[in-house]
């Protein structure tokens, strides 16, 4: 493992196809034993990352090292410490789990004796036991990705790399999924995860990196990005849609920081004491006689600290107003 208990180490990381930059000076560090997400817009560089990480790509300069050794100089050995999980299964759905599982084993080397093995403690920790000997085909979504899963854990990895492991599926089979890598984590695994799907990096992630235009733009804890996104908030729906200009005046929010949706007959404002401000918009609110049908405290999500780091506010404004 690498000094500083990093299982992943990038450092000013550059690839270009041709005149574009994929990666334009990529740094990040991944602490052993944790999920760190990889979130970006499309085209940010994620996937090119965790392709260099692999030692599927080659890269054009800085520093990539992975369990403790150099992508580009110990390939083999990095090769033999990860793991993958792509965009899309790698299953033969004519076969049944077992069987999938037993032929990946062979291709990593793991003997006859030693895949079946390797088979049957997988199916049994996945929650799969039961369906072994199912053709993949008949398997949902959820058994779908954790099959998958279990064939990128074959060989045990130090480090596994999962790249939107659970697109296309409905929440049933995401909860399916998010419980697995729970539960790697707990046995020591370290598992970098890029994904477009911002609740499960809220819900996995010990620590988030956001890249955009090939470089990391901002990283730290979900909550700690979610503040970066701006003050807590309180959102007041008034009942009658008549008092809502009247509601804007009396509320102690400041006139300049006050969001009003008259649709939803809703005002909004961030706050910096979250319950003082609870409490004086209560009195002001009962002071006028005016009803609510709802106050709420609000902190920022990840999803509007993502729009603000990676600039996708500033480039909508752009767009509405051409």
């Amino acid at each position: 493992m690498t000094e500083g208990g990093e299982a992943i180490l990038m450092e000013d990381v550059h690839k270009r196809y041709g005149e574009k930059r994929a990666l334009a000076g990529l740094d990040l560090a991944v602490r052993r034993g944790t999920v760190h997400g990889l979130l970006g817009p499309n085209g940010a560089g994620k996937t090119t990352a965790v392709r260099v990480l692999a030692t599927l790509l080659r890269y054009d300069g800085g520093l990539v090292r992975v369990a403790g050794h150099d992508v580009r100089e110990e390939a083999a050995r990095v090769r033999r410490r990860i793991g993958l999980l792509g965009q899309h299964a790698a299953l033969d759905e004519a076969l049944s789990g077992r069987q999938n599982l037993e032929m990946f084993g062979r291709l990593f080397h793991l003997g006859a004796r030693g895949a079946r093995a390797r088979a049957d403690e997988l199916l049994e920790r996945f929650g799969l036991a039961g369906t072994g000997r199912t053709p993949a085909a008949r398997y949902s979504g959820g058994m779908r990705r954790r099959l998958d899963l279990a064939a990128s854990l074959l060989t045990e990895p130090e480090v596994l790399f999962l790249d939107e492991p659970t697109t296309g599926l409905d929440p049933r089979g995401r909860g399916e999924v998010w419980e697995s890598v729970r539960s790697l984590v707990d046995g020591g695994t370290t598992v970098l995860l890029t994904t477009q799907y911002l609740e499960e990096a809220d819900r996995l992630a010990d620590r988030i990196s956001v890249v955009d235009g090939g470089r990391v733009v901002a990283e730290g804890t979900p909550g700690e990005l979610k503040t970066r996104a701006g003050r807590d908030r309180i959102d007041v729906v008034v009942r009658d849609a008549d008092r809502l200009d009247e509601a804007v005046r009396v509320l102690p929010f400041a006139p300049g920081e006050t969001a009003v949706d008259r649709d939803r007959r809703l005002v909004s404002a961030p706050v910096r004491d979250r319950m003082a401000a609870l409490a004086e918009t209560v009195r002001a609110l009962e002071a006028a006689g005016i009803e609510a049908e709802d106050v709420a405290l609000r902190r920022p999500t990840l999803d509007e600290a993502f729009l603000r780091l990676t600039g996708a506010d500033a480039r909508r404004g752009e767009e509405a107003a051409a």
